[in-house]
């Protein structure tokens, strides 16, 4: 059990970071007046834009809105297929649906918990491939959409080379990925259009809120159009025009908008971003070098290419033993005050895509069964971090002995 000397103690999965200084933003608002699509809306994108080297931002209600406004704008809807992972927070698929476009699932790399790229092309090739050769068979197969799912960097060479074989455009969800680095270049900065999240368990936040980063001037002004309405010209362009503006309605929009209140946290929040993710960098590697000593549980080695890892999340995975085992180890640390959360449930397994449950996608349902995430944010003192080691160590030697 818990060492003597250890306290037993609560500890929540995650807690947002804020240092005071968004109280001085939202102040600011409120006196100018702006409190939604004002002048800081376009402060936060710049923001974000610069941060993560991409030509264009477009802020938005939260990430699902995000994806949802990037389909969009690449035209893609009705009688169109998303290739995506099912491992995967079900809102990745659940924006493609509302696009009216279809999710397709491929299966993911077991050591990186993304994607795999050898699974995708298989994918392509068995339900796609007459297809994409002829294109009078109506290929409907328009776009495969990667996730760097808990932070960790998708292998996005790869997913080139698949993109230029066949011909299909690869977009980027990154909701868990501000900070993160792929083969030297920040998440977001690939060119792909790529879409983030400012939920409040994610590295930075703004309450709810999402960013969609790309590279084509086109999709940005689409973007934008049908984030407010499918108004033509935005409320502070015509606030700002020097002559009578008037807008008007060619599409049917959304009420996407994000609100310069969220925005204003939003750049404080990115002034804390390098220093938070340093921070889970140092909690991480001490949870790497103390749990690779246990034989029972293993941790994700990381592939030459991630740069860096933000360790949005932390997971531990049981070598053996599936959900049963899993499911007693974070009993074992929920009773012993250390909150714990089950690896992501698979997507095809769920009743609103339960015409994709048979769907064979191993290395997702063996992850998904077998892990679960512990406490990872810069508020753990060190002895908070000590004691859910202890508490990990103890769990395994009851549990899988």
């Amino acid at each position: 059990m818990i060492s003597s000397n250890k306290q037993r103690k609560s500890i929540a999965l995650a807690k947002p970071l804020f240092d005071g200084s968004e109280l001085e933003g939202i102040q600011k608002v409120l006196e100018s007046g702006w409190v939604t699509q004002g002048p800081v809306i376009g402060q936060f994108e710049k923001v974000v834009a610069d941060y993560v080297g991409a030509p264009f931002a477009v802020a938005s209600s939260n990430c699902t809105t995000a994806m949802h406004l990037g389909w969009l704008a690449m035209n893609i809807g009705k009688g169109d297929d998303v290739l995506c992972p099912s491992y995967s927070f079900i809102a990745s698929a659940n924006a493609v649906r509302h696009a009216g476009a279809e999710p397709v699932f491929a299966d993911i790399d077991a050591e990186t918990w993304n994607i795999d790229a050898e699974a995708t092309r298989k994918t392509i090739l068995e339900k796609y491939d007459s297809k994409l050769k002829n294109k009078a068979t109506g290929n409907t197969l328009k776009a495969v959409l990667v996730v760097h799912q808990i932070g960790i960097p998708c292998d996005l060479d790869k997913f080139a080379a698949l993109s230029k074989e066949f011909g299909i455009p690869i977009v980027e969800d990154a909701a868990c990925a501000i900070g993160s680095i792929y083969d030297g270049t920040k998440i977001g900065g690939s060119g792909n259009l790529c879409a983030f999240s400012f939920h409040p368990r994610k590295v930075i936040t703004t309450g709810e809120g999402g960013m969609l980063t790309c590279s084509n001037a086109e999709i940005d002004k689409t973007a934008r159009v049908y984030r407010a309405h499918g108004m033509s010209v935005s409320d502070l362009a015509r606030h700002q025009a020097s002559n009578l503006t008037f807008e008007n309605y060619d599409v049917v929009g959304y009420n996407f908008r994000m609100t310069d209140i969220q925005a204003s946290i939003g750049i404080s929040q990115f002034k804390l971003l390098e220093s938070i993710v340093e921070k889970r960098i140092k909690i991480g590697q001490q949870y790497n070098d103390a749990f690779s000593k246990i034989t029972g549980i293993k941790t994700i080695n990381l592939p030459d290419y991630i740069s860096r890892w933000n360790y949005q999340s932390y997971p531990v995975t049981v070598k053996s033993g599936g959900a049963e085992l899993r499911n007693k180890m974070m009993a074992f640390l929920e009773k012993e005050g250390v909150s714990t959360r089950r690896g992501i449930p698979p997507i095809h397994l769920e009743p609103a895509y339960r015409a994709h449950n048979g769907e064979h996608l191993p290395n997702t349902v063996s992850v998904s069964e077998s892990s679960f995430f512990i406490p990872i944010y810069p508020q753990l003192e060190q002895d908070d971090i000590e004691y859910i080691i202890d508490v990990v160590r103890n769990a395994a030697k009851e549990v899988i002995g």
